[in-house]
């Protein structure tokens, strides 16, 4: 019994501390803009209009109440990528658990789509997953595509699929370029082809090829599973015209 009232008094802590960093209009603008997408220090620095050491401080704030999370790039290894975090410690949109308590912030601006697009630089594991999970989450089409494909999907993104009851069909990968129509909402899942390919979000998420076990890409799976979520409770579909 002790063990318990100990474990909720130090939820409760953790709950202050992030209310405590949301106090500030400046640190609950990083949030309201993280809440779909992931953005660079530079976007971040760009889209406020602050300075170099006055975002940095609101970033160590956030970070050490456990509201963002922030790594290096897999692309060119210079830039640093902000997330939010889940309420179970995953980095991932904060859905459902209260950051943006106004109900404003990125969730309202997002527009229609005809379809989601989903970019990774080979089209063999992130990209592949993320538009499983949202055919299994939304009524809006998805594909998905790579700046820089291979011949195959990654056998590790098949079976993560399997044990998570995706439906991943076993397609070629293929090229962005020409595959892109109006009407689409274009979301980047992996640094490198975030950095040489304009997408409308982007979503950090570590390449489980790279590492090659089921946890990478059952990693892979759970960080996608949330951004998804978020994105598909807040898209709707694009108005066909009469």
């Amino acid at each position: 019994m002790n063990t318990e009232r100990t474990s909720g008094r130090d939820e409760l802590e953790r709950r202050a501390r992030r209310h405590a960093a949301l106090g500030d209009p400046s640190r609950l603008a990083v949030v309201d803009l993280l809440e779909l997408g992931d953005l660079s220090v530079a976007e971040l620095r760009e889209a406020l209009a602050l300075p170099s050491n006055l975002l940095a401080h609101h970033l160590n704030v956030l970070e050490g109440a456990g509201v963002v999370r922030r790594r290096r790039s897999e692309g060119d290894g210079r830039r640093t990528y902000v997330s939010l975090v889940a309420s179970g410690g995953a980095p991932g949109p904060a859905h459902g658990v209260g950051w943006s308590v106004d109900g404003g912030g990125a969730r309202a601006a997002v527009p229609g789509a005809d379809r989601v697009v989903f970019v990774c630089t080979a089209n063999t594991a992130r990209s592949h997953l993320a538009a499983a999970l949202w055919r299994a989450a939304s009524e809006v089409s998805a594909v998905s595509a790579g700046t820089h494909p291979e011949e195959t999907i990654a056998p590790g993104a098949v079976g993560a699929a399997r044990r998570h009851g995706l439906d991943l069909p076993e397609v070629a990968p293929r090229q962005v370029e020409g595959l892109l129509r109006p009407g689409d909402l274009v979301v980047t899942v992996c640094d490198r082809a975030h950095e040489e390919f304009a997408g409308d979000l982007h979503w950090s998420v570590p390449d489980p090829v790279r590492v090659g076990t089921e946890e990478a890409f059952d990693a892979a799976h759970d960080a996608l599973r949330l951004k998804v979520g978020a994105l598909a409770t807040a898209l709707v579909p694009a108005t066909c015209p009469a």
